[in-house]
């Protein structure tokens, strides 16, 4: 049996290396650019993407090469790429000129404008858009567990905002972000889609932003929801758990077993506990929807997902990956930690650019 390919796609802030202010030089470290970079909607941030790949230890490599090339052409340019959700140090967002980001901005005032976020999206290999919609419509309840293991944006605005993960609640802001109700066939989804567009509110279909959606532009699906992660490892974690999600999902889909109809109410409500406290506290379990222990519920993941990740091989290192993050702990914890030993805020910028392998 084959196993899936996926890619990760990550956002990256450009900021000042001495006073770890955001800078809106993306498309000068763009032109400096030795691979593949991106630029986005604000100018103070720049994206990456790898290749696709089967194997962890690949996707790892691919990881950290794109990594190294966003530093590369960023330090060409007078400043750090930092894996960071969102500034700790207060920015004055400023719009890239691309046409679209541009219209976007005058369209959705402050939302656009405020949107300095960076997040992890994971896409994985479908083989068609029925299985696609099957997927995404069996992989809903576990999408914030998928969240508090990442979450790496406790500032806002140059304040601790109480949350682990705020990136989600600025994100949260678009009219057609977050969960989605199931789907039922690629039909739906594309009459859903056809619909939204015909409210004349989105730009185009770029603008779904739902947590988990098909991509308008590989054979994939596309899971939105992480924070982009303090370090390539817990990267690979999210998108191994994302791969078993989409496999397991598939067969589900396949075999005829009928999705949860759990509201998205519901998931709401588990996305706001995983952004506000990530894996330090409890979380809403798929299973029940009652509170459970963060570490319970990832393990109720890991044991979902456990056929898909024992026939990709990926079991053991999910398992280790995760003891891993368990003890080391996200990226949100670091920041307030450097916070307190620093005593500024560009403490916690130093302290994730001292992070980088």
């Amino acid at each position: 049996m084959a196993v899936r390919t996926m890619g990760v796609e990550e956002e990256f802030l450009l900021v000042d290396p001495d006073s770890g202010e955001p800078r809106a030089v993306g498309s000068t470290v763009l032109r400096r650019a030795a691979g593949e970079l991106t630029g986005e909607l604000q100018a103070q941030q720049v994206e990456t993407a790898t290749d696709p790949c089967r194997d962890l230890g690949d996707l790892l490599g691919e990881i950290r090469t794109r990594r190294g090339e966003a530093e590369r052409a960023a330090r060409a340019a007078g400043v750090e790429a930092v894996a960071l959700g969102t500034p700790p140090v207060p920015a004055d967002p400023h719009v890239s000129s691309d046409a679209r980001y541009r219209a976007m901005v005058e369209r959705f005032g402050r939302t656009g404008l405020e949107q300095l976020t960076c997040a992890c999206h994971v896409h994985v290999a479908v083989d068609s858009a029925d299985e696609a919609v099957g997927a995404l419509d069996r992989i809903r309840p576990w999408l914030a567990v998928l969240l508090a293991l990442s979450v790496n944006s406790p500032f806002w605005d140059g304040t601790d905002t109480g949350y682990a993960g705020f990136r989600t609640q600025v994100w949260g802001r678009w009219p057609s972000a977050g969960p989605t109700g199931p789907y039922g066939s690629a039909a739906a989804y594309r009459e859903l889609t056809e619909t939204l567009l015909g409210t004349d509110t989105l730009l185009d279909e770029g603008m779904f932003y739902f947590d988990a959606r098909l991509s308008a532009h590989h054979p994939t699906l596309e899971v939105r929801v992480a924070d982009v992660c303090r370090e390539p490892v817990d990267a690979v974690l999210v998108a191994a758990l994302t791969r078993a999600l989409v496999e397991t999902a598939a067969r589900e889909w396949a075999d005829g077993v009928p999705a949860d109809a759990v509201r998205v109410e519901v998931l709401r409500l588990a996305a706001w506990r995983a952004s506000r406290s990530g894996p330090d506290a409890e979380l809403l379990h798929p299973h029940t929807w009652r509170p459970a222990p963060a570490a319970d519920v990832v393990r109720a993941l890991i044991d979902h997902v456990g056929p898909a990740l024992r026939d990709a091989g990926d079991l053991d290192t999910v398992r280790e990956l995760w003891q891993a993050l368990a003890a080391r702990r996200p990226g949100a914890t670091h920041q307030r930690r450097a916070f307190e030993e620093g005593g500024d805020l560009r403490s916690v910028v130093q302290d994730a650019l001292a992070a980088r392998d």
